[in-house]
């Protein structure tokens, strides 16, 4: 009798220590998830342009996750802690899983009502990854253009998107070079700039040899969530545990794939202020 009743609170002390740990498993993977998915980006339209015109001339980056920044590297704050670009205010318009859909629908509240002086553009890679049609997502593209264009009196810059995992003879990255293309064109009909992130990006692939096909998947993007916000570790160190370059689950920015974006809209932005 006595050993049965033993035996039953040590099965009790196991099943309770198995649900303490689910239970901080759960609350980690909730935090994480968070933190990726769901958290605002930091200084986005709603906070920074509800009171009219700011103190200093605004940027807006506008776009996806790529542009948010809480998966892969954050390019944008990197651009807002360049000592060079301090008297810009930098507002961050990404929003996770955008297409050139959504981010027409949010023109007028996300860009406009900044009366920015600058606005970027970086948008696409879910409409490839989407299957939205190319002629929907040129017309998408060139209504943005138009708009932001006919309503501020900003200056303008669409940017080609990073390829979708490194190995760039995949057949979704022979379909991405199209999207890539029609906003080079889209770009020179609005009269508005191109920076030629794409192009950048893989031109260090090539150089590096390196070709991991794309394999995206939600698991692998909280996998990889998980090590930098719970383990601390970089985004570059990601990428090359999986055996890449620039890219931390083929489709977010490493830190060198960041810093190639920062690069290009630094200089675009202190070429022509």
């Amino acid at each position: 009798m006595k050993l049965t009743m033993v035996g039953g609170r040590a099965k009790r002390r196991i099943l309770i220590g198995l649900c303490l740990l689910l239970t901080a498993a759960l609350g980690l993977t909730g935090a994480v998830g968070y933190r990726t998915f769901l958290r605002p980006a930091d200084n986005p339209p709603g906070d920074a342009c509800t009171g009219g015109p700011g103190q200093r001339p605004r940027v807006v980056a506008a776009g996806a996750s790529m542009t948010q920044g809480a998966l892969g590297a954050n390019w944008v704050a990197a651009l807002r802690a360049r000592p060079e670009l301090r008297r810009y205010e930098v507002v961050n318009a990404g929003v996770n899983g955008n297409t050139t859909a959504d981010l027409l629908q949010r023109v007028d509240t996300d860009i406009v009502a900044c009366r920015p002086a600058a606005v970027t553009i970086l948008i696409g890679t879910n409409d490839v990854r989407n299957g939205v049609p190319l002629e929907q997502f040129r017309a998408n593209l060139k209504a943005i253009a138009d708009r932001v264009k006919a309503r501020t009196k900003a200056r303008i810059v669409l940017m080609s998107v990073p390829p979708l995992g490194e190995d760039l003879n995949t057949e979704i990255n022979h379909r991405l070079s199209a999207y890539n293309a029609a906003t080079r064109e889209t770009a020179a009909r609005a009269q508005v700039d191109y920076l030629p992130l794409y192009e950048r990006v893989t031109d260090s692939l090539r150089r590096t040899g390196r070709g991991t096909p794309y394999d995206f998947s939600f698991p692998l993007a909280l996998a990889v969530a998980a090590q930098h916000y719970l383990l601390g570790r970089s985004w570059d160190e990601i990428a090359q545990a999986g055996g890449r370059e620039m890219l931390v689950d083929h489709v977010h920015l490493s830190d060198r794939g960041g810093a190639i974006v920062t690069d290009l809209v630094g200089q675009w932005l202190t070429d022509r202020p």
